[in-house]
């Protein structure tokens, strides 16, 4: 399977280098000699408690959540330009015993590392050949309470095709791109018995979707999405699968919108879509509504 998936590979990457050998010099204005880049942090927290002396059976409880979020671009060469974005979020929940009142330890909420890069090759064409590659993680893997690991699992993507900018002005922009892409898992295992760690891979080679989008809707409101599709057509060790659920279409839609009622104090409205057949035969649904502070680095 691997010696399948490689070949692969390095035909999309030179394809798209061979592309890049072809177009023509781009317009100077295009050609930024600096990085256009914004990056925005997030912190938002709410908090509620009873005495030991209440007795409805309340019980409290205290949630933080703290998001990062930066888009940086760039023209390295008059006919190619890279764009990388940065997703990070972290946030943790401690809640009230209704009996007692104690508070237990903090559980974890919230927990992402997304690292996309994607590089575009302008050819002056209708179409922009690209390559792509993207690293999905988490901070803490905290489903073994005894044995917690960092930065587990891991979730490697490397892609190349063609995109295409159905929508750009200064502050917006819609972006699609359709391609080849590898994919490789990496999980460490915990075993009770043996009391060892092992480490459990998977690679898999399919066709990929990405729509980003990035929309200013008022002076104080913006909009941010992306949905990806994935269908995967080979994997490895393909006998050992239970079934073939790995054959159907992979859907992650994410959607956030901003609004900031100051300059320091935003509202955020998240949703997230997650269907893999693998882990549920069912779609999976995140949303998540905070009033926080929020900064504006660069």
């Amino acid at each position: 399977m691997k010696a399948r998936i490689i070949p692969i590979l390095t035909m999309l990457l030179v394809s798209v280098f061979a592309a890049a050998a072809f177009a023509e010099e781009a317009d100077s204005v295009k050609y930024f000699k600096g990085w256009k880049k914004s990056f925005s942090v997030d912190l938002t927290a709410t908090q509620a408690s009873y005495s030991d002396s209440w007795t409805g059976g309340e019980a409290g409880s205290f949630n933080w959540v703290s998001n990062g979020n930066g888009v940086f671009s760039k023209w390295l060469a008059p006919w190619f330009r890279t764009k990388n974005t940065l997703k990070l979020s972290f946030g943790q929940t401690i809640t009230q015993d209704e009996e007692s009142k104690e508070w237990s330890k903090p559980q974890k909420s919230s927990d992402k590392i997304d690292l996309e890069s994607v590089g575009l090759v302008d050819i002056h064409a209708w179409v922009e050949p690209f390559i792509a590659g993207r690293f999905e993680s988490q901070f803490l893997d905290a489903s073994n309470e005894a044995h917690k690991e960092y930065l587990d699992p891991m979730l490697l993507t490397l892609s190349a095709g063609a995109a295409k900018s159905l929508y750009t002005t200064e502050k917006n922009e819609v972006l699609t791109r359709l391609g080849l892409a590898v994919k490789h898992y990496r999980d460490k295992v915990y075993d009770e018995v043996a009391m060892s760690t092992s480490t459990a891979t998977k690679t898999d080679a399919g066709i990929e979707s990405n729509t980003d989008v990035k929309i200013s809707l008022k002076d104080n409101m913006d909009y941010m999405g992306k949905l990806t599709l994935y269908k995967a057509f080979a994997i490895t060790d393909k006998d050992k699968q239970p079934n073939d659920d790995w054959k159907a279409i992979d859907v992650n839609w994410e959607n956030s919108i901003t609004a900031s009622i100051s300059k320091y104090v935003k509202v955020i409205l998240y949703t997230q879509l997650l269907y893999d057949k693998q882990i549920s035969k069912k779609g999976r649904m995140k949303e998540t509504l905070s009033l926080g502070l929020a900064y504006t680095l660069f």
